[in-house]
């Protein structure tokens, strides 16, 4: 038996502020997918849960702090199964959170801005990012 690629496993997380406006990043030019919008999140490290995974990254990226407890899971999107893949295939587990503690700094990515819902269709977003915008869009 041929053991398949790992699956890397991220999270991201949908901050709405008190007027249900959403949180996007604008990853950097030089990494994968620059440009494009996407939710504040990374990938889970060895022997984290996924909520402590998603409090660090927002920690790192954006200089807030999210109590677990306040962490909604709401969906996930992952890889299509269209092998051969230039890199492992990811699932994001994704989450809401409307709560957070600290000012909302730029730390990890070229731009940050508040959106409306109905916004969010319209961005230019990497693949994975899209079914979560779609979920989250009909969620509210």
């Amino acid at each position: 038996m041929q053991d398949g690629p790992t699956v890397v496993l991220v999270v991201a997380v949908a901050l709405i502020d008190s007027a249900g406006r959403i949180l996007m990043q604008r990853r950097p030019a030089n990494r994968a997918h620059g440009g494009l919008w996407e939710f504040p999140g990374g990938k889970v490290e060895a022997g984290e849960s996924l909520e402590a995974a998603l409090s660090r990254e927002i920690d790192e990226e954006l200089g807030v702090r999210i109590d677990i407890s306040a962490l909604d899971p709401l969906t996930f999107a992952s890889d299509p199964a269209q092998p051969p893949m230039p890199r492992a295939p990811q699932v994001i587990l994704f989450y809401t959170c409307r709560n957070w503690s600290g000012e909302i700094e730029c730390r990890d990515a070229d731009e940050l801005f508040w959106f409306a819902p109905e916004a969010l269709a319209g961005l230019k977003m990497p693949p994975l990012d899209y079914p979560l915008a779609n979920a989250l869009i009909s969620s509210i």
